[in-house]
C-alpha cells in the first residue's frame, strides 16, 4: 500500500532529470523499478540521446533540450558534472517558475551557488544518493532551503523507495559524499580483496564472489536491522585463539583500519570547502 500511495502522489508531478550520465540514469532506473511514477512522467536529457536507448524502450522521454525538459516538468533533478553546473543552469533557468522544485545531486556545489545562478525564490535541495539507487539500495542524504514541509516530504518520498534517506545540515554534505558515495568504491575494494583472498585459499572466482558479496550484504543487514555496533557483531564470531581474531589482528598489524580512515580523510580534504 505504501508504494501505491507514493505512486499516486507522484502522478501530480513530472520529473526532469538533467543529465543522463551514470547517476542520472541510475536515478531514472530506480524510479522505474520502485514504480514511484509512470515511465512517461520522466524526462531525461543528454546531448547524445542514443546512449539512453534502454530507458527510451522502457517509456522514458529522452531529449537533448534542457529548457524543454524543465518547461514540461515540476521537479527538476540536476545530475551533471560540477564544472557543467553554471552553463547547464543558464540553459534552463528562465523556464523555472514557482511550480518547480530543484534538486541537485552534483558533488561539491552549494545551494547558495545554485541560487546565485538561477536567481529564483524556489525550493532548492541538495541530494547525495549513490549508484545503488538503480537497484533500490541507495543511501541518500538531503539538505534544502525555501522548502515547505510538504515539499520536503515529497523529495524524501522520491528517494525512500530506492533506499535509505536521512536529512542533514548542508555543511555535512561533503562528508556525506565521502561516506555514502565514495564509500561504495571503498566497499567494492574490500570485496575485491576478499575475493582475491578466497581464490588464494582454494575457491574459483565465481564461488568466492558469491560468498563474499552475500557475507558483506548480511553483515550490513545485521547493523541496519538490529541497530547494533559493529564490535558487538565482531565479538559474536571471535573465539579465544580462533581463526577470526588471528586474521583481524594481522589485518590491524598491516594497517587495515588506519589506512581506511586515512583514505576517507584524504577524500574529504579533496572536496571539502574552507
Amino acid at each position: 500500500m505504501k508504494n501505491s500511495s507514493i505512486k499516486n502522489k507522484s502522478m501530480n508531478k513530472k520529473i526532469a532529470i538533467i543529465g543522463g550520465g551514470n547517476l542520472g540514469s541510475a536515478i531514472a532506473e530506480g524510479l522505474l523499478k520502485s514504480k514511484f511514477c509512470a515511465p512517461s512522467d520522466i524526462i531525461i536529457t543528454k546531448r547524445r540521446v542514443e546512449t539512453l536507448q534502454k530507458l527510451k524502450e522502457k517509456g522514458v522521454k529522452i531529449i537533448s533540450d534542457n529548457a524543454e525538459a524543465v518547461r514540461n516538468s515540476e521537479l527538476v533533478i540536476l545530475a551533471v558534472k560540477p564544472y557543467q553546473v553554471s552553463d547547464v543552469l543558464q540553459s534552463f533557468k528562465m523556464k523555472l517558475t514557482q511550480k518547480h522544485i530543484l534538486v541537485s545531486v552534483v558533488t561539491g556545489v552549494l545551494i547558495s551557488e545554485i541560487q546565485e545562478i538561477i536567481k529564483k525564490n524556489i525550493p532548492v535541495f541538495r541530494a547525495m544518493p549513490n549508484t545503488a539507487i538503480s537497484i533500490e539500495q541507495s543511501m541518500t542524504c538531503l539538505s534544502y532551503t525555501n522548502a515547505t514541509e510538504e515539499q520536503i516530504n515529497f523529495v524524501e518520498k522520491i528517494f525512500t523507495p530506492v533506499g535509505k534517506v536521512t536529512v542533514i545540515d548542508e555543511k555535512l554534505m561533503e562528508a556525506a559524499t565521502i561516506l555514502g558515495a565514495c564509500g561504495t568504491a571503498y566497499a567494492m575494494r574490500f570485496i575485491r580483496a576478499s575475493i582475491q583472498g578466497g581464490i588464494e585459499i582454494g575457491f574459483d572466482v565465481a564461488t568466492a564472489s558469491l560468498i563474499v558479496a552475500q557475507t558483506v550484504k548480511g553483515a550490513a543487514e545485521l547493523l541496519l536491522q538490529k541497530g547494533t555496533h559493529p564490535e558487538q557483531e565482531i565479538d559474536k564470531v571471535t573465539t579465544p585463539k580462533g581463526c577470526t581474531i588471528a586474521g583481524l589482528n594481522e589485518m590491524e598489524h598491516q594497517g587495515f583500519s588506519s589506512s581506511l580512515i586515512k583514505g576517507i580523510a584524504v577524500s574529504y580534504k579533496k572536496i571539502a570547502k574552507n
